[in-house]
């Protein structure tokens, strides 16, 4: 083990000191369960696969059912990681969720992500922003191997993915006005198309929607999702 891993797993230790122990990579079970039950029966051995790549495409719902994913890790007493690359989830969102890393540029999500896996020290990682494409996706799969991580990059490029995953969102519940009109969204209906080497399975399951206040100014270290300059 090089220094700076067993350095990276120290200070994880000492951040998490409630979490299981680190083991180097020797996990209990080989998938991380994403608490939704409906998906977990068609993922190949219940859950998405630790020490590999699953590349799940963003065409709706990604990111609820993913950081459901890493709350559920964190409620077992693992840890989860989301590497955000393009700077667009907000602080309160992510109040009491995975750790969230909000690397400078791309280069350094690469590397951020690379350590983490070889660490040992999380059991799930999601990487957004910044798909690893050529060389980088060896290095990442090869790092989650090593480190029994189960990783998940978002976006198209499913090259060497163990499982490739996408979901879209079907229709959603309203709830209605004295009038009959819709008023709020209380939940969204989303299908999940799993597929691996002789494995291809289909579900739909219901998520509640969650409603946030609006920011009134923006954060220094997020995009500006309006399109205006910085």
């Amino acid at each position: 083990m090089s220094t700076s891993v067993a350095a990276l797993r120290a200070l994880i230790q000492q951040k998490f000191p409630d979490a299981t122990p680190l083991t180097g990579g020797a996990q209990t079970t080989e998938h991380v369960v994403t608490g939704i039950d409906e998906l977990d029966r068609i993922l190949p051995n219940g859950g998405l696969p630790r020490g590999r790549l699953s590349v799940w495409a963003p065409r709706g719902g990604v990111t609820a059912i993913l950081r459901a994913a890493c709350l559920t890790v964190a409620h077992s007493g693992e840890r989860s990681a989301w590497i955000d690359g393009d700077g667009t989830m907000t602080g309160a969102f992510w109040a009491d969720g995975p750790t969230l890393l909000r690397p400078t540029s791309r280069v350094n999500a690469m590397r951020a992500a690379e350590e983490l896996l070889r660490s040992g020290g999380f059991s799930l990682l999601i990487l957004t922003g910044c798909e690893p494409q050529g060389t980088e996706t060896v290095r990442l799969t090869r790092a989650a191997r090593e480190g029994g991580t189960a990783l998940v990059a978002i976006g198209d490029h499913s090259a060497m993915a163990s499982l490739r995953m996408t979901s879209h969102l079907l229709d959603y519940h309203w709830r209605r006005t004295p009038f009959g009109d819709p008023a709020d969204a209380e939940s969204v209906t989303v299908e999940v198309h799993a597929r691996a080497v002789g494995w291809n399975a289909r579900t739909d399951f219901s998520l509640p929607v969650m409603h946030h206040e609006l920011r009134l100014s923006l954060e220094p270290a997020l995009a500006d999702r309006r399109g205006l300059p910085r």
